[in-house]
């Protein structure tokens, strides 16, 4: 069916139980970022097919709220659809919220279902909706009989991840988490987010594209735990090694029995911001303590391993990416390329290096205007050809045993205008003063975004994102709580402190319509420096190992010290990669790209 068909469908089911506006949020049953695409209800409904959106389906109307990465994106893909785009975070636009309550009537219902979203998300909905007299019900899952050709739950196998790559055991991890419960006077603790699952019990799958975790569920006790999962997807090796550690198998969708089964009374703690509206219900008899899931920070600090990997899996993932500069600068308007072979070509690349697993998104290869689309992904209709001149935004990444990786450079890929190298050189200074920022313990990524948004604002420009976000190991590539962000948003934490071992990623970036887009992006790994009667003071490490295109920088706009940190990173970058080019072709130009300005 085409989505306005789709759409005239949920109607009609909106009609025979009499609800007058649904909501369809891009969500699954594990406050995931990335969906299988079995959950990827909001897209199958409204064909906009980016990360973050919310769909509200009214009797007459429908919007579609997302936010600055996805404007443009959004307005192409839902254009003839009857839905309205609201752009979130500008003037004049509604909440979704408000919104709601536009299409619904004192006495009316608004549906929505309880089993992917938050209980909090429920609750605040609820409440604003009863002061409209307009009542929240739990639709349940009614794209089971509308989407036909569903995509089924996904079945491939778990595997264990060695000590080795995460430098820390199971049942170390799992006295962590109940130092904190035990803190907390809680007995048990419930967790739905696939990533705290795999860091807390050192598995990885593939049930989620670019993400390598398990569609799953956990319940820690204070002895033992027990993993709700396909348990066709376990081997008898990997079901053996978790016993040894305490941990004990149920079936996935055995989860909401066993949490009405725990015993009234019993202290359970949960996110009630993660945990779904209809896993708490479950716990109506127990007594439930909101507490942040402890895994959630206990990973975003990577411990000396894991610390040592990443840095390996950066060089090697580098060496990929600086192989494909090396093979654009040479073949720019001699070979025929366009946005999906270059792409493959990336691909290809990283595939030859050693414990590669995936990519850790898909990659955005994106030439002159299609990269002022920050989230853009080519395809056949849109690959654009490249050719010997203008800007190429490619932001990608992968999946190693060593960790995950998320890299952004812009290439001129020939003569570029003064205006681009203006906006390229701003991105670079904003980029090389917050890698090299110096703070003291206690800054928040609320404090250092200006350095890195300053020269961008300096020329009467912004870009509607974040400057930076955490990166998982071996995980999701967009990871809590640290990050760089100017605001307060009321989903986000940026007024996280920035701790030694936290890996942020530092990316700036200029997207102008119609024209160009510029990010370039490197991972930074927080680290102590010295200490004093002023305090603990703190800085970052780069780890990611690629040049940057000098081709479109203007040094005089550059500061001395800022050169001075650009000529640094490039003598890294030469150390780390020049014994590894496959030849002394590829070594001279090498020399030349990481050359001292």
């Amino acid at each position: 069916m085409q989505i306005v068909d789709r759409l005239r469908a949920l109607r009609a089911r909106m009609e025979e139980e009499n609800m007058a506006v649904v909501i369809v949020p891009t969500a699954d049953s594990h406050a995931s970022e990335y969906l299988a695409d079995h959950f990827k209800t909001r897209q199958w409904l409204s064909g906009f097919t980016g990360s973050a959106g919310t769909l509200v389906v009214g009797r007459e109307e429908a919007a579609l709220f997302t936010d600055g990465r996805y404007f443009i994106q959004a307005e192409r893909q839902i254009a003839g659809t009857g839905i309205t785009l609201m752009r979130m975070g500008t003037a004049g636009v509604p909440s979704v919220e408000e919104y709601v309550c536009s299409l619904a009537k004192a006495g009316e219902s608004c549906g929505v279902d309880f089993s992917v979203i938050s209980s909090h998300f429920a609750a605040d909905m609820s409440d604003m909706l009863a002061g409209r007299e307009i009542a929240l019900r739990d639709t349940g899952d009614w794209f089971e009989t509308l989407w036909t050709d569903r995509p089924a739950m996904p079945t491939d196998p778990v595997y264990l991840l060695e000590e080795k790559y995460t430098g820390m055991s199971v049942s170390a991890k799992l006295a962590a988490i109940r130092e904190v419960m035990r803190k907390a006077g809680a007995d048990m603790h419930v967790v739905n987010v696939l990533d705290d699952i795999a860091w807390t019990l050192n598995v990885r799958g593939s049930d989620v594209h670019c993400t390598p975790v398990v569609m799953s569920y956990l319940l820690v006790g204070r002895e033992d735990a027990i993993w709700f999962v396909d348990t066709q997807k376990v081997s008898e090796s990997v079901r053996e090694a978790l016993f040894s550690e305490g941990v004990y198998l149920r079936e996935y969708g055995e989860i909401t029995a066993a949490l009405e089964a725990i015993e009234p009374g019993t202290s359970v703690m949960v996110d009630g911001r993660k945990l779904t509206a209809n896993l708490c219900a479950a716990l109506a008899d127990t007594n439930i303590i909101q507490h942040e899931n402890p895994a959630f920070r206990l990973k975003a600090i990577k411990n000396d391993v894991e610390l040592d990997n990443l840095r390996a899996a950066h060089v090697k993932d580098g060496l990929a990416v600086t192989r494909l500069m090396y093979w654009l600068k040479q073949n720019a308007g001699k070979a025929a390329m366009d946005e999906l072979s270059v792409t493959d070509r990336l691909l290809a690349l990283r595939q030859e290096q050693e414990h590669f697993i995936s990519t850790s998104f898909d990659t955005i290869c994106a030439y002159r205007e299609n990269a002022a689309m920050m989230h853009y992904k080519a395809t056949e209709d849109s690959s654009a050809t490249i050719e010997a001149k203008d800007l190429l935004l490619i932001d990608s990444g992968a999946q190693y045993l060593e960790g995950t990786t998320d890299i952004t450079r812009t290439f001129a890929m020939g003569e570029v205008t003064g205006e681009q190298k203006e906006h390229f050189t701003a991105v670079l200074c904003g980029m090389l003063n917050l890698q090299n920022a110096k703070f003291l313990h206690g800054v928040t990524g609320i404090g250092l975004d200006i350095l890195a948004r300053g020269p961008v604002w300096d020329l009467g420009i912004d870009y509607r994102c974040g400057t930076g976000h955490g990166v998982g190991y071996l995980l999701s590539v967009h990871e809590g709580p640290n990050a760089f962000r100017w605001y307060k948003s009321p989903t986000r934490n940026e007024d996280t402190v920035l701790e030694a071992g936290m890996v942020t990623t530092d990316e700036p970036g200029i997207y102008i319509e119609g024209s160009h887009g510029i990010r370039i992006e490197n991972e930074l790994v927080c680290k102590k420096l010295e200490a004093n009667e002023y305090g603990q003071f703190m800085g970052f490490e780069a780890i990611t190992c690629a040049p940057i295109d000098l081709d479109a920088v203007i040094p005089e706009q550059m500061t001395a010290r800022q050169r001075e940190w650009l000529n640094a990173y490039h003598a890294f970058v030469l150390e780390k990669l020049e014994p590894l080019m496959a030849n002394e072709d590829e070594r001279a130009w090498l020399r030349h790209a990481t050359r001292a300005i």
